[in-house]
């Protein structure tokens, strides 16, 4: 989506996981088609789709900057098989299910430093979802991915860990929130219409379940730590 003319702006490469995405994946590109930003290299990983999905990918085979079909070992496989041709100075993610909204080209102008991860609010089941969050809501709910651009730099330093079948994401920014090489910083913008109805939504992720109090106490400290502990504490006393 790139020309001459427009290098001297920064990169966005947008990675796009699918797997019998045919019924959902064409709106989804029309959508980064129709950003005003003109900069975006679109990356599409599909896990060997029967359903039509690959003719979508030949279709728009022009306007798309990488895409390959082929089978994989799960969403976070895919996304770091993505981050693998990505070069740009952004990444972000985005499902084949949502659509980017306009003013995702305005919330791409406030990128300024490479070692801040920006995030904003997307609209889940019609509604906003997610403003500015504190280190407690980061550490309980964490960040809707739709709703997050990384600067490349993090992923120099990380890949997701796909142990983790549906939240290595946010795993990923549990890491980064620990660590002083990165920082998280909101812009009010609502940047994406995110899915609910994908598996990530629909599922638990069995692993992170067990291993969530500890790694609460691993990347945010004692203090955050024991108030996760009350609240869920406090849960469990009020549904029995």
């Amino acid at each position: 989506m790139n020309t001459s003319g427009q290098l001297s702006l920064p990169q966005i490469s947008i990675i796009i996981v699918t797997y019998n995405a045919a019924g959902s994946l064409q709106d989804c590109l029309n959508s980064i088609f129709r950003q005003r930003y003109p900069n975006i290299a679109i990356i599409v990983i599909d896990g060997g789709s029967t359903d039509g999905t690959v003719d979508i990918l030949e279709k728009n085979n022009a306007r798309i900057a990488f895409w390959r079909s082929e089978p994989d070992e799960g969403i976070y496989d895919a996304m770091n098989k993505g981050l693998r041709h990505a070069s740009g100075d952004w990444v972000y993610f985005l499902g084949a299910d949502d659509l980017l909204l306009d003013a995702f080209s305005d919330f791409v102008t406030q990128l300024r430093d490479s070692q801040t991860i920006y995030y904003g609010s997307v609209i889940m089941s019609g509604r906003r979802y997610l403003s500015e969050v504190n280190a407690y809501r980061h550490a309980k709910t964490g960040l809707c991915h739709q709703s997050v651009i990384y600067p490349a730099s993090v992923f120099k330093k990380y890949s997701f860990d796909t142990r983790y079948k549906i939240s290595a994401d946010h795993v990923l920014n549990m890491q980064c929130w620990k660590d002083p090489d990165f920082r998280f910083e909101f812009r009010d913008y609502i940047i994406a219409n995110f899915s609910d109805t994908g598996v990530s939504s629909l599922n638990k992720d069995k692993l992170f379940e067990k291993e969530h109090v500890s790694l609460v106490l691993k990347h945010y400290g004692v203090k955050i730590w024991l108030r996760f502990l009350f609240r869920r504490l406090k849960a469990k006393l009020a549904a029995s």
